[in-house]
């Protein structure tokens, strides 16, 4: 079976190469680009994250993977709103269950045809032999130096005996880990790893315990829809801003409604165990005005796995740590950097997305699929909070261009304060982006400030698309990135 996959890395392209050889599909590729990327990609992702994932049966209706982490039973909200108006930035305290182990499980269910341990075969080879330092990856040590070092497990990891960055990563507790995990996954959550994982995470200062890590459940549900100029887009359901970019695709306003959006998912996005979540707000079905957020920036924080085969199998699959190297935190005997999606909790009792025992925190991860007659497309990016319309500036385009990588290297921009290291709101532009004069003026009338980047910019996302349209795969990575395409 041809199947056309795209990463934000090579390792985790070939790994895919090396399953499909095998006779693996779709899903099976997603799932070994993913694995490969927890080794090569510790920035961004790992075993230690979450997983959001949209995947559509090959002629069946497309289905939405959440496998997102909750707070501890014994967490102590009244003790972190004592500390501060926000959550942490970073440490044990915003570290929340890891959810990628029960993602993988269950993506694999859905329809994956070899062994999960073949799969994670590539990674296993990956943390044993070693991986080269990339120049993302490089970036990002250097971009956050003082925590690596103050890190003994990130430390030993990243940097050489004079603290500068290594060239070369080598992961062997990472590479038992995953050994451990091909064997059975449910040691992650309910067995020898999950207990050695709290037990780090308790010496660290988390209130998680290994109860907390046993009750964590991967959801499968339906992804949230709608139709753009007849094409069928579905993204995932809260906590996910799946609805943050459906409520803008397709839209003739793109700036103005992606505002609007913004502010709308800031006040409104929340986990559903808290109380009904306002998705007539959220997708800009109602006119309600919105204050804006106090926000701090996410960046590395995600991969994007996108691949379709030839039968019409379609796969998003997003995982991420958040922050870079997500908490700052390297278990030491896992080898698992530990994810800090705790500290998009809100402190606000009143706040959809407020921190409570059990609960899962607002998540940034949109995953989309799109089905239009016979073409269907997987689509996914890094992004953090700009991820809705980063990918809807490409979404009319990736359905029927003949030139995929064109249409992701082409200049875009993005919209933040906190988040983007801004002071206010601002309009971020990439240098020749379309339609800037308009974007401006539009800008003006938002009360946004307005910028131009040096160059193409990290914050401006790293897409990674693949395609079946007409019987032919077509695939592209995003030029941002260290990424590559392929169809084998």
């Amino acid at each position: 079976m041809a199947v056309a996959v795209a990463a934000p890395h090579p390792a985790a392209v070939e790994a895919a190469h090396a399953v499909i050889e095998s006779g693996g599909n779709a899903l099976d590729a997603a799932l070994a680009a993913a694995a490969a990327l927890t080794v090569a990609y510790p920035h961004q992702c790992s075993v230690g994250g979450d997983l959001v994932a949209v995947v559509r049966p090959a002629g069946g209706e497309p289905q939405a993977v959440l496998s997102i982490g909750a707070a501890a039973a014994a967490v102590d909200v009244d003790a972190l709103r004592a500390a501060g108006p926000r959550m942490p930035f970073g440490g044990a305290q915003t570290v929340t269950v890891p959810g990628v182990v029960a993602g993988w499980a269950a993506l694999h269910a859905l329809g994956a045809s070899l062994p999960l341990a073949d799969l994670l075969a590539p990674a296993r080879s990956l943390a044993t032999g070693g991986v080269a330092v990339s120049p993302g990856l490089h970036r990002a040590i250097l971009g956050r130096i003082d925590g690596v070092r103050a890190d003994p497990g990130l430390s030993a990891l990243l940097l050489d005996d004079a603290g500068e960055p290594v060239t070369t990563l080598y992961q062997p507790a990472l590479a038992e880990t995953l050994d451990s995990i091909g064997r059975n996954w449910r040691s992650f959550y309910r067995g020898h790893l999950g207990h050695r994982l709290v037990a780090g995470l308790n010496r660290l200062g988390s209130p998680l315990t290994v109860g907390d890590f046993a009750a964590h459940q991967a959801e499968i549900t339906s992804p949230l829809a709608s139709v753009a100029e007849g094409v069928s887009w579905y993204a995932a359901p809260p906590p996910v801003q799946g609805a943050t970019f459906l409520a803008i695709a397709g839209s003739s306003a793109l700036l103005a409604d992606a505002r609007r959006a913004q502010l709308a998912r800031d006040a409104l996005l929340g986990d559903p165990r808290t109380g009904p979540i306002d998705l007539d707000g959220l997708l800009l079905r109602t006119t309600a005005d919105f204050t804006p957020a106090d926000l701090v920036k996410p960046a590395g924080d995600t991969v994007a796995v996108t691949t379709v085969d030839s039968s019409g199998t379609a796969v998003t699959l997003i995982q991420s740590v958040f922050q870079s190297f997500g908490s700052g935190l390297l278990e030491p005997d896992t080898g698992v950097v530990l994810h800090n999606r705790g500290s998009s909790f809100s402190l606000d009792p009143a706040h959809p997305g407020r921190i409570a025992p059990g609960v899962r925190p607002p998540h940034t991860l949109c995953p989309t699929v799109a089905v239009s007659g016979d073409t269907v497309v997987a689509l996914g990016c890094q992004g953090g909070r700009s991820q809705a319309w980063i990918l809807a500036q490409v979404a009319g385009d990736v359905l029927s261009t003949d030139d995929l990588s064109g249409v992701l290297a082409r200049p875009r921009w993005i919209i933040g304060a906190r988040e983007i290291d801004r002071d206010v709101p601002t309009l971020l532009l990439e240098p020749g982006t379309p339609d800037a004069a308009t974007l401006t003026s539009t800008a003006s009338a938002l009360d946004l400030a307005v910028e131009t980047t040096a160059g193409p910019h990290d914050d401006a996302g790293h897409i990674q698309v693949a395609r079946l349209a007409a019987g032919i795969l077509s695939a592209a990575s995003d030029p941002r990135a260290d990424g590559l395409a392929a169809v084998y």
